[in-house]
């Protein structure tokens, strides 16, 4: 169960910092004191939510797969040896990511502020092994 939200967090880790670049917002650029604010730590009903979304939708579902082999195939490179396989599929991975929708992007940036071994974040880890069990081995 810690794989799978280790997988997450790996994910999440790796993938913005892989990610195209945003175009510009308008207005004046962030300050020093100004800072992006923290997606909020999601609560166990919208991880829930967002799991049943995804498993009651084949394409989601599909989606969601391939994000987990791709990140599979991430975790097996050397980030040094390996940077632009390791950009390419991070560019795949963002992909994938976006047509599993904003919520599911949303909880996924919360989850970065829940500690893996805690009893939360077990949790969590099981709600999402959930999805887990229905991808094709």
């Amino acid at each position: 169960m810690k794989l799978k939200l280790a997988i997450a967090a790996t994910l999440l880790a790796v993938t913005p910092a892989l990610a195209q670049p945003a175009p510009p917002r308008p207005g004046p650029p962030p300050g020093p004191q100004q800072q992006q604010p923290q997606a909020p730590k999601p609560t166990e009903a919208q991880v829930q939510k967002v799991v049943a979304d995804i498993g009651a939708n084949k394409a989601k579902m599909d989606s969601y797969c391939k994000l987990m082999k791709i990140q599979q195939q991430m975790g097996t490179l050397d980030e040094k040896k390996d940077a632009k396989k390791m950009q390419a599929l991070g560019q795949q991975a963002d992909a994938e990511a976006q047509k599993l929708g904003p919520d599911f992007e949303k909880m996924m940036d919360g989850l970065e502020q829940v500690d893996e071994n805690s009893a939360e974040g077990k949790k969590f880890a099981a709600i999402l092994a959930s999805l887990d069990t229905k991808c094709p081995k």
